[in-house]
């Protein structure tokens, strides 16, 4: 594999995953790699130090010439802040990025607030995402403010298509791929990305967890009425999985679902929602198939062939993994935060182990019990505000969610 080499002879190498780029002058210090390690000698096990993948996910990277970059840093606002008041840092622009700013603006105009986000940080509605074939949602309908206005609206200091690195507790900075930023409150919303089982690479296929992906997804796919139907194996038939299936389906694709449990939505096999779904999908070309591991995804004569272990072959244009989701470690670990099962947090505050350092959303737990579902956002978002803007406590409580699925055919709403 040969990239470009700048003026002293460095390389540049790029993931396909997630877009973090290896500088071999730079290397990876927090993963063992020091400055000027060369890509060649760097071990196959190596992670991505963003996303986790390995290094055959990497490509050569040649970097955007001037003209690129000032068109991307329209991307980002900046306000002006007080270099003696750091203010907060937020790291994640999904639904708890911007519940925080915005509870945090509503009750001061003037507290510096900045966001860190790998992608435009774009407000969107994330549970659209699988039912927008059948809504035929197009792509700027799902967007509901632009990151740039959201932004300006609440007089935020957006740093867009920048990665959080590393957190520095000792000086109270975050190490960006933009550059350190300092703050005097860090709050982590970066969610939880999809956890992929070794058998299923991470370049054969889509994990639809942002908007960013999703897109591409659809692009990759076509309009069924205009390109043809494709054939789309997902693999993982809980709520994502099953959603993006029935909606697919509906789209005119030809989807088969595959896990490892004998219906979908096993979660509430006491409310039968696996067997009545089944009913409602005999009619879709969509074909559940359950008791089934994949042992393997292979690129085969154009198409990609999925292979389980007790030898059944499934052919797909495109493969989809919903296998659930698991939280990125390495922020938490560069502070030494505590861990179980996520970021541990207290749920008086919202409070990592480490003052001044909050967390909410899909990354954290409390007492070890992650809910990764869209109603606790809000109060976790107030919880985390009162506790930083030193107003009377808002202690965050647990509660059991209601699960509405959005399998058009047949909605569902289970406990």
């Amino acid at each position: 594999m040969s990239a470009p080499q700048d003026a002293a002879g460095w390389r540049s190498f790029i993931c396909d995953a997630c877009g973090y780029v290896y500088h071999e002058a730079d290397g990876d210090p927090d993963g063992g790699l020091a400055p000027g390690t060369r890509f060649a000698d760097i071990p196959d096990d190596w992670s991505c130090p963003l996303c986790g993948v390995t290094k055959a996910d990497f490509t050569p990277y040649t970097p955007p010439g001037l003209d690129a970059l000032r068109a991307q840093m329209q991307g980002s606002v900046h306000v002006p802040v007080a270099r003696q008041t750091p203010g907060v840092v937020i790291v994640g622009a999904g639904r708890a990025g911007w519940q925080v700013a915005e509870a945090l603006r509503s009750e001061d105009a003037k507290l510096p607030i900045t966001l860190v986000t790998s992608c435009a940080g774009d407000v969107y509605d994330k549970p659209l995402l699988s039912v927008a074939v059948v809504r035929q949602l197009t792509p700027a309908q799902l967007v509901r403010e632009n990151g740039t206005d959201a932004a300006a609206r609440l007089n935020v200091r957006l740093f867009a298509h920048t990665h959080a690195v590393s957190i520095d507790k000792v000086s109270q900075s975050l190490r960006t791929t933009r550059g350190t930023l300092p703050y005097s409150r860090l709050v982590l919303a970066h969610g939880a990305r999809p956890a992929l089982p070794p058998s299923l690479p991470a370049n054969l296929c889509w994990r639809v967890n942002h908007l960013g992906m999703y897109l591409q997804l659809r692009a990759a796919l076509g309009e069924a009425s205009l390109s043809g139907s494709k054939r789309v194996v997902i693999v993982g038939a809980g709520l994502v999985g099953s959603e993006l299936a029935n909606d697919l389906a509906l789209g005119g694709h030809v989807v088969t679902l595959l896990d490892t449990q004998a219906e979908p939505l096993s979660r509430w096999k006491a409310e039968r929602a696996g067997s009545q779904l089944l009913a409602a999908w005999a009619a879709l070309p969509l074909r559940f198939f359950g008791g089934l591991v994949v042992k393997s995804i292979e690129k085969s004569a154009g198409a990609l062939r999925v292979t389980t272990e007790s030898g059944q072959t499934f052919i797909a244009d495109q493969v989809i993994a919903a296998t659930g989701l698991a939280t990125p470690s390495r922020l938490a670990q560069s502070a030494g935060l505590s861990w179980h099962n996520g970021i541990s947090v207290s749920a008086l505050t919202l409070q990592t182990s480490e003052p001044g350092i909050h967390a909410l959303g899909d990354c954290i737990t409390v007492d070890g019990q992650a809910s990764r579902f869209i109603e606790p956002i809000a109060r976790q978002a107030r919880t985390i505000a009162a506790a930083i803007l030193e107003r009377a406590p808002l202690p965050y409580e647990g509660r059991a969610s209601v699960v509405r699925v959005k399998t058009t055919s047949l909605p569902l709403t289970l406990h």
